[in-house]
C-alpha cells in the first residue's frame, strides 16, 4: 500500500519538477544569451566611436554602457517572468524610483545632457584654447559632466558642462592661421604713411608673422587726441600669444627710434582775455 502511495506522489509532483527544471534551463539560457547580446552591443557601439576620428570615444563608451545595462534590465525581467514573478509592480517601482532620482539629480542630469551634446558636436577638443563661461584656458579634459581648463598661470578650472553648452564658445584653436588684433595711437601731427612704414618694418622682421596673408595695417579711428591704427598680423595658432605680447613693445621702440609721438589723453585749455 505504501508503495502505491509513493508512486502516486511521484506521479503527482513529476510534472511540477519537470516544469521547474525547464524554467531553470530556459532562465539560464535567457541569461546567457542576454549577457552575450549586451556585451556584443557594448562592443559594437564602442568600436563605432573608435572607427571614426571625428567621433568622441568617451561618448560612445557611455552609450555602449547605457545600452548594455538597458538590455540586462530586460533580461532580468524576462528571467523573473520564467519563475512566475509578477514584474509589472517591479517595473512600476523602478519607474517611480527613476523619477525620484531624476528629480534629485536634476542639475547633474543637465550637465550630463550638455556633456553628451558637447561630445557629439565637438565645438572644441582636448588641447584647444577656448573661452567659455567667462573663462579662458587650455582644454585638458572633457567628460560627460565637466570640462577642465588649465590657465596660463597654471590653475585648474573645472566648469560644469551646463554652463558651457547653450552659451557663447570661442575656440581660439579651431583655425590653424590666426590674426592678432592690436591697436596703436600716434599724434595728429605725425605722417600716417611714415607710421605705417615703421609698423610694416617691425612686422616684416618678426620670424613668426606670415607673409601670406599679408598683415593689415590701416587707420581705424580718429580719436580726440590720437590717430589710431588697427594692426593685424597673421601667424600660426601656436605663435599667437608670442606675437600678442612681443610685437607691441617692438613697435613702441621702433616708433620712439623714429621720433614718432605716441600721445596720451590730454586737454588743451585756451584762456581768452576779455578787452
Amino acid at each position: 500500500m505504501q508503495e502505491v502511495m509513493d508512486k502516486l506522489d511521484i506521479d503527482r509532483y513529476m510534472p511540477v519538477l519537470i516544469d521547474g527544471a525547464i524554467n531553470v534551463l530556459l532562465a539560464a539560457l535567457i541569461l546567457i544569451v542576454g549577457l552575450m547580446i549586451a556585451s556584443k552591443i557594448n562592443t559594437i557601439i564602442c568600436k563605432t566611436g573608435e572607427k571614426y576620428e571625428n567621433l568622441d570615444d568617451t561618448l560612445f563608451r557611455f552609450l555602449g554602457s547605457l545600452g548594455k545595462y538597458i538590455i540586462l534590465a530586460f533580461v532580468i525581467i524576462a528571467v523573473l517572468n520564467r519563475f512566475g514573478v509578477q514584474t509589472a509592480s517591479i517595473v512600476a517601482l523602478l519607474g517611480a524610483a527613476g523619477l525620484a532620482v531624476g528629480l534629485a539629480l536634476q542639475g547633474t542630469l543637465t550637465n550630463l545632457a550638455a556633456g553628451v551634446m558637447l561630445l557629439l558636436f565637438r565645438p572644441y577638443k582636448v588641447g584647444d584654447f577656448i573661452e567659455a563661461a567667462d573663462r579662458f584656458g587650455n582644454v585638458t579634459e572633457i567628460d560627460l559632466f565637466t570640462t577642465i581648463l588649465q590657465t596660463f598661470d597654471n590653475q585648474q578650472i573645472i566648469i560644469p558642462n551646463s554652463q558651457i553648452w547653450g552659451n557663447q564658445i570661442i575656440n581660439h584653436s579651431h583655425h590653424s592661421v590666426r590674426g592678432v588684433d592690436m591697436h596703436f595711437g600716434v599724434a595728429y601731427k605725425e605722417n600716417t604713411d611714415a607710421v605705417r612704414e615703421v609698423i610694416d618694418s617691425v612686422l616684416e622682421s618678426h620670424p613668426h608673422i606670415l607673409k601670406d596673408p599679408a598683415p593689415f595695417v590701416e587707420v581705424e579711428t580718429l580719436n580726440d587726441s590720437s590717430v589710431d591704427f588697427l594692426v593685424r598680423p597673421f601667424c600660426m595658432g601656436e605663435n599667437y600669444f608670442d606675437i600678442l605680447y612681443s610685437v607691441p613693445e617692438a613697435i613702441k621702440k621702433a616708433l620712439d627710434d623714429k621720433g614718432i609721438e605716441i600721445p596720451f589723453p590730454h586737454r588743451k585749455l585756451i584762456i581768452e582775455k576779455e578787452g
